[in-house]
């Protein structure tokens, strides 16, 4: 009897998150999904274990509690995370911008220190992040979220290369605009500033019309399981047209042409904050 690997996929109940772990079920995996709500977050089709990922001890019990049932863990998924709805830099709090790293970066790496030790008891593992084209082509007014997913870029890479020696591979998940929750489920600025109302009307419009016709999950799903069944495993695995397109922009274009892409895409030369002064006023 051929034994199923073994997967755990943080941020399951829903999105992305969810897709991928019944994708993988499809493709001969035992998955594992976790929700901050547990079971109680629904029956989507798999075990769906209570986890806060920037908890400590709520990051050790999940893994404790499924090495228990299986002994082992074949891949984990980190896809749990959330952004901040479009706003100037200067309109979070340094509270709000470290519960996000904490969230989109942290939480990631206490779930890689928490299953590291049991690959390489196994001798091999494959670890895959959830990032984002903008992790390598910020945009502006989404700095933080930007921030933390250019943070997840750099461990993974740097990781990548420290896990090869122990069987281990390591890779980046960058989508772009996809049909989820996401939107809805992102926190608005806590230091709004009035000055900035007309472009975050602006902005908001601007993505709710990218979101109307933004990939499926399923598109970021397969290439998900794609990584994670691939025998020559690749470092970044672009996900939809859009974010392969920034991605080649940001890799061949000239740094002019890309800047103007970016702010001719987001308008941000037709709106002016409140109180705003041409030079030489």
């Amino acid at each position: 009897m051929t034994v199923k690997p073994i997967a755990l996929v943080t941020g399951a109940s829903s999105g992305i998150g969810r897709v991928t772990a019944n994708k993988l079920i499809a493709a001969g995996y035992r998955v594992y999904g976790t929700s901050r709500r547990g079971s109680q977050a629904g029956d989507p089709g798999f075990p769906l274990l209570t986890l806060d990922v920037t908890e400590d001890d709520s990051v050790t019990a999940v893994v404790r509690e499924l090495l228990q049932r299986e002994g082992r863990i074949d891949l984990l998924v980190n896809n749990a995370g959330y952004g901040i709805a479009p706003a100037a830099a200067e309109e979070s709090s340094i509270d709000q911008a470290k519960h996000i790293f904490d969230t989109n970066f942290l939480g990631m790496v206490r779930m890689v220190v928490a299953v590291l030790p049991q690959m390489r008891r196994q001798g091999k593992g494959r670890i895959i992040n959830i990032g984002s084209v903008i992790g390598i082509v910020p945009l502006p007014y989404v700095a933080l979220y930007a921030a933390s997913k250019h943070a997840v870029e750099g461990y993974s890479e740097s990781l990548d290369h420290e896990l090869r020696t122990y069987g281990i591979r390591v890779s980046v998940i960058e989508p772009a605009y996809t049909r989820t929750d996401f939107e809805n489920n992102s926190q608005l600025p806590d230091l709004p500033r009035e000055e900035f109302a007309p472009i975050r009307s602006r902005l908001t419009d601007i993505v709710s019309q990218a979101m109307a016709k933004a990939d499926e999950p399923e598109i970021v799903a397969e290439v998900i399981v794609q990584a994670a069944q691939s025998t020559r495993p690749r470092l970044r695995y672009t996900a939809g047209k859009l974010a392969t397109r920034l991605a080649l922009l940001r890799r061949f274009a000239p740094a002019s042409v890309l800047d103007k892409a970016v702010r001719n895409s987001l308008q941000l030369d037709t709106i002016k904050p409140k109180g705003h002064k041409a030079d030489g006023q």
